[in-house]
């Protein structure tokens, strides 16, 4: 396939017998930049940074458990005849929605137990996590997975015949839905640093709702070209879980920003 976007495999290279895979490479890459970063800022916030990154550290556990957790119980038909594959991370199936859900709520909560102000730790970890996404979505590149409609346009994926779902396999070429998330992502990220902190900083919780809102609407239309996207009662679940992310960012921004300011806005730098 040469001059074809294509995935080169899911496999980075092979030790003996143990088979490092490109999906697992860039979850620790993901994971050792945002943790990187939500130090550097906790320390120019002037917050115990040693104790934010690990409320973080385990609200990426909880997270990762969450996000399989989602991925599982909405694919049981297929999880429930092969359950071994339940422990399978490796071969992807983390659904970002689940780890939203479970790991900042651990974190918020570790964070509150060890004396970490939960909403100004929020705001440090929210262009961590965006930025962290932007990466781990290339997994999803190695792995031919969560790719959208088949389409002619210069940026086409390739899909290998095996990784294409039964009703088209007589399509070779699908958008590349991954690569318009972690572009998304990467802007929100850019949003978040250089235009939301500087101006609403000073209301904790302001920038983690707007990561909030900003991932939640990119996510809904790109949703809307996904092969993948589970379903309940005609609906897909991510762009539900999008407009809910959306109303629950509105209305948290309206309380955040109406809220007294505590501190200054700090430097615009991530």
């Amino acid at each position: 396939m040469q001059g074809v976007f294509a995935s080169p495999g899911a496999i980075a290279f092979e030790l003996g017998p143990l088979q490092i895979r490109w999906y697992g490479i860039l979850m620790a890459t993901a994971i050792l930049v945002g943790f990187w970063l939500a130090h550097r800022r906790a320390l120019q916030e002037g917050l115990p940074a040693d104790q934010l990154v690990r409320a973080a550290q385990w609200a990426v556990v909880a997270g990762l458990v969450g996000a399989r957790l989602y991925e599982v119980a909405f694919n049981w038909d297929y999880y429930g005849r092969f359950p071994w594959k339940i422990i399978a991370v490796w071969e992807g199936g983390l659904a970002m929605h689940g780890g939203l859900i479970v790991g900042p709520l651990v974190g918020a909560l570790l964070a509150r137990r060890w004396g970490v102000p939960v909403l100004r730790a929020l705001d440090v970890i929210a262009p961590s996590m965006i930025l962290g996404q932007a990466i781990g979505r290339w997994g999803n590149f190695f792995n031919e997975e969560a790719f959208g409609a088949p389409t002619d346009l210069l940026w086409k994926l390739y899909i290998s015949p095996p990784h294409r779902p039964p009703e088209f396999r007589q399509f070779d070429f699908f958008h590349p839905t991954f690569l318009y998330e972690s572009l998304w992502n990467l802007l929100v990220f850019a949003v978040l640093v250089r235009w939301v902190r500087p101006r609403l900083g000073r209301h904790p919780g302001a920038v983690f709702f707007a990561y909030i809102g900003l991932y939640s609407a990119g996510r809904f239309f790109i949703e809307a070209l996904r092969l993948d996207s589970f379903w309940v009662s005609g609906f897909r679940v991510a762009q539900v879980a999008g407009l809910v992310g959306v109303i629950v960012a509105v209305v948290g921004l309206a309380w955040a920003t109406r809220r007294d300011a505590v501190r200054p806005s700090s430097s615009g730098s991530s």
